[in-house]
């Protein structure tokens, strides 16, 4: 499912870590001098379902990991958190929506823009006028976007990349693959980034 020589960064965009990585990962990765990783949109309630695990957000550590996502923006320079409501959502036709965005290429577009409407702006993602409002801001005419998200083979898709995510050893979002190790966490980008760099390096030699 991987190609190997590209490190993958799962997400979905229900997830406030997420989107902490998702602002970061492609900048962490080339600081590190290598190509941005593949974006891949899964479904995280899959992936809840599947290992019998539920979101943190639904916890009694709740009020304690939102503070923490909010510290963390602030130490990354992103705008304060605007919580959208109901948290956590659910994400299902935003994730259609983010699949098919990956098929025409305009993935880490659209899913910055949906991210942002989430957490900068406070916004439902589970509202599909805000789904839209990503859409257009990334250049995807909004009638083309509530075609897709009805389409047998997006939804197949997106079941399939997340059973798929799930069969590498994906176990939550924010999660980078390079190779065949997994990163889970916002916290560990610069270890994906350097892990994939010290691959790089490798292959050099070899050659």
């Amino acid at each position: 499912m991987a190609d190997s020589d590209r490190p993958v960064f799962f997400f979905d965009l229900g997830s406030p870590y997420a989107y902490l990585a998702a602002e970061r990962v492609n900048a962490v990765f080339a600081e590190n001098g290598g190509e941005p990783p593949e974006w891949r949109p899964i479904l995280l309630g899959g992936l809840f379902k599947r290992f019998g695990r539920d979101s943190w957000a639904n916890g009694p550590g709740r009020t304690q990991g939102m503070r923490e996502i909010e510290r963390r923006a602030l130490v990354y320079g992103l705008p304060p958190i605007d919580w959208p409501q109901p948290f956590p959502p659910n994400t299902l036709i935003a994730m259609r929506a983010a699949t098919y965005a990956k098929e025409v290429g305009r993935a880490v577009a659209f899913s910055l823009a949906a991210f942002r409407q989430a957490f900068a702006a406070g916004r439902d993602l589970t509202d599909t006028d805000n789904v839209l409002l990503a859409a257009a801001a990334s250049e995807l005419h909004p009638r083309a976007m509530l075609a897709a998200i009805e389409r047998d083979s997006v939804k197949r898709t997106l079941r399939e990349t997340t059973e798929g995510a799930g069969d590498l050893g994906v176990h939550g979002v924010p999660s980078v693959l390079v190779g065949d190790e997994v990163f889970w966490g916002d916290d560990r980008l610069e270890e994906a980034a350097a892990t994939a760099a010290d691959r790089r390096r490798g292959d050099h030699a070899l050659s």
